[in-house]
């Protein structure tokens, strides 16, 4: 998703997509998008035991 434009309100979606319905996701590129502090949430979820996603760009 690189350079999608992405916001903070669609970057707490996504987040909230991935924790509701974990997938076999290994790598999110997210580089180029207006991402600001919802990047944290991203991050929150690599902490979850169901989370695969090893890359966070």
């Amino acid at each position: 998703l690189r350079y999608f434009g992405i916001t903070d309100e669609g970057c707490a979606a996504l987040t909230s997509a991935l924790r509701s319905n974990p997938s076999h996701l290994r790598q999110l590129d997210l580089t180029g998008n207006e991402i600001g502090k919802s990047v944290n949430l991203l991050s929150d979820i690599l902490q979850d035991p169901h989370c695969k996603l090893e890359i966070l760009r």
